[in-house]
């Protein structure tokens, strides 16, 4: 499959096997929903471009990389709202839009209820939560006046 990245990682094949256990209590689902989201999310920023700037430590002054990208995450109503909270722990300048979407159940076409998004310019990285994972609509849809 091309454009496809498969996250490996020990903390995600163990958050996964409890969430998919009918067993695992509310506390630990939610606690592994979380962690699961933290670092689909840490993935999913990786690449992301810096810029060189020069700061004061407590000793001296020194160069060091920031972050340059701007980042915009826009969950997918209502589902797409968990992985919000871990993106905000690992980015908390990131602005936030909204997007919902209801899916007819006999075509799988997705239409649009809501559409707020901050303004997306050049150095925008945006990242769409969702974790239903189906036909692929909800990605797939464009914006009607967008077309």
């Amino acid at each position: 499959m091309q454009n496809v990245h498969v996250v490996d990682h020990p903390f995600i094949t163990d958050s996964l096997a409890h969430l998919r256990d009918k067993t695992t209590e509310l506390k630990k689902f939610r606690f592994h929903s979380d962690q699961l989201c933290k670092l689909l999310f840490a993935e999913a920023i990786r690449g992301l471009t810096f810029r060189d700037i020069e700061i004061e430590t407590p000793l001296e002054k020194t160069k060091v990389k920031k972050l340059h990208d701007e980042v915009i995450v826009v969950p997918v109503l209502r589902s797409g709202i968990a992985m919000l909270f871990g993106a905000l722990e690992f980015l908390p300048k990131s602005k936030v839009g909204f997007v919902g979407l209801a899916r007819d159940e006999k075509t799988a076409i997705a239409s649009e209820y809501y559409w707020k998004l901050p303004d997306i310019t050049r150095n925008s990285v945006v990242i769409v939560t969702d974790p239903m994972l189906a036909t692929g609509g909800s990605i797939a849809h464009r914006r009607s006046s967008q077309r």
